[in-house]
Formats: structure tokens, sequence, C-alpha cells
């Protein structure tokens, strides 16, 4: 547990162990929301989640379709150079 205290600004500090096991950097945005127990501090996500459905047809791509056996042919060879790799 750590403390921390109110800047004459409004302003928490966030300890350092605490923001980089959350990858959180100088610029991150989050949203506080009022609950219960106190105040809940979320990073704010860049844009509203999507599946891949809603935005994979917006995908340019000038070649010709790839069939199944095109697709298991690429991650064969995939597979064969990353063994040959290790």
């Amino acid at each position: 547990m750590y403390v921390v205290k109110l800047s004459s600004k409004g302003q928490l500090v966030i300890p350092a162990p605490l923001r980089a096991a959350h990858h959180w950097r100088d610029g991150d945005e989050f949203v506080v929301e009022e609950v219960d127990q106190g105040l809940l501090l979320k990073p704010r996500k860049p844009f509203a989640a999507t599946h891949l459905d809603d935005v994979a047809g917006s995908l340019p791509y000038p070649g010709r379709a790839k069939t199944v056996e095109d697709m298991d042919e690429g991650v064969a060879a995939w597979m064969r150079k990353t063994a040959r790799e290790q």
C-alpha cells in the first residue's frame, strides 16, 4: 500500500512502482469514476473497442483472395522457418 498526498493543484503522484507495473507513461490519460469505496482510476482507451468483422472490410488488399490452402502453406512455412532459427 502506498500513501500519496493531494497537492494544492488537486494532483496526486502515482508511485513509480505502480506506474511501471501498469506500463503507464507521461501523457497517458485516465478516466476517473466515483464508486462506493471512493474513486476508480482506469486508463482511457484511445478509441472504442471494435471487432475484426467491423473493420476488416475496410482494409485494402490489391492481390487475389487467399485460399485456405494458401493460408495453410503460409503457416507451415513460418513454422519451418521458426524451427530452423531455434
